[in-house]
């Protein structure tokens, strides 16, 4: 398989230690410095310094407006100034400037009025405030680019988030390199054929329903064919794989060793799986096992697989999980 370009990930910019907070401080995680930035490009962004709000500044946050509930202001939390309309156009300019960036994926800051992905809190004239808001900034990334992974830091101190988020990542990229590229539908059948396995750990709905989308690819228009294969694979990317839904996989790739594999290494392969499926072992001890008698036997659809030959770096993530 040809190599892919670097992996680009955008992020809220004092995640890395940048001292753009509205009191002069960062929020440095050791995590994505230490582990996860080696391994990739980061592309830093702080919407409130981007603005022009300066560091450090007067703290803001989301307000729900009385005149109309359904809207949610941005504003100055001592001197009451109004930078909703700032916010947004800085906002759609600079999303939309992201798209020169290659992204792969983008990790915000949780809680933050301008970045945060859920949860930030909203408040009202009187009372204690709501948790239900989104940061600006972040509302638009996610609008823009509804397929790309995002996450806040804070749940990717998760492990099930994190190597979720991770999967996610990889996927994406390989998906826009397709994508971006003159490609046939014979790509896209061969795109999907190497992904069946990690799509089925993912989601098995989402397996047999975009093995039907590929299926009917030939009658579909290309535009929308692009479009709803994007939604669909990153819609059931974005379940986390199960230890029983990765269970179920493995015993399917066993499935194609039924008439070569002699019956101890059957027993063998099955006690591995079983293992995993107790927490005994970790993933990688029954890929590895099965990725061995794929190579011995030389049984292509599993030489084929991502899911039993992922990426050196996604698997030295997967390592820190």
């Amino acid at each position: 398989m040809s190599a892919l370009p670097s992996i680009r990930l955008g992020i809220s910019s004092c995640l890395l230690g940048e001292e753009v907070r509205y009191d002069g401080g960062h929020k440095r995680d050791p995590f994505l410095v230490q582990t996860l930035g080696p391994m990739v490009e980061w592309v830093p962004v702080c919407p409130e310094v981007e603005v022009g709000l300066g560091t450090p500044r007067e703290a803001i946050r989301l307000v729900r407006d009385p005149k109309d509930p359904a809207e949610v202001r941005l504003m100055t939390g001592k001197t009451g100034v109004d930078l909703t309309k700032q916010m947004r156009g800085y906002a759609r300019t600079r999303v939309r400037a992201l798209a020169r960036e290659g992204l792969s994926g983008y990790i915000l800051k949780k809680d933050s009025p301008s970045c945060g992905m859920a949860r930030v809190k909203v408040w009202r004239d009187q009372g204690m405030p709501e948790r239900n808001g989104r940061g600006l900034f972040a509302a638009e990334l996610l609008r823009q680019y509804p397929n790309m992974p995002v996450e806040e830091e804070g749940r990717l101190h998760d492990p099930r988030l994190r190597e979720n988020f991770i999967d996610r990542v990889f996927m994406y990229r390989r998906l826009r390199a397709l994508l971006s590229s003159r490609w046939t539908i014979g790509d896209l059948i061969r795109f999907h054929t190497a992904h069946k396995l990690a799509l089925m750990a993912h989601s098995p709905q989402g397996y047999r329903e975009i093995g039907r989308l590929v299926g009917e690819a030939k009658g579909v228009p290309r535009a929308e064919l692009m479009r709803r294969y994007e939604d669909e694979l990153m819609s059931a990317m974005a379940k986390p794989a199960t230890r029983a839904r990765h269970t179920n996989t493995l015993q399917h790739a066993v499935g194609h060793f039924k008439q070569t594999l002699d019956q101890a290494s059957r027993q063998e392969l099955a006690s591995v799986i079983e293992d995993y499926r107790h927490a005994l072992v970790p993933l990688i001890v029954p890929l590895t096992l099965i990725r061995h008698h794929a190579r011995r036997l030389n049984v292509s659809y599993l030489l084929g697989q991502r899911y039993l030959d992922p990426e050196l770096k996604e698997l030295m993530l997967r390592n820190h999980v």
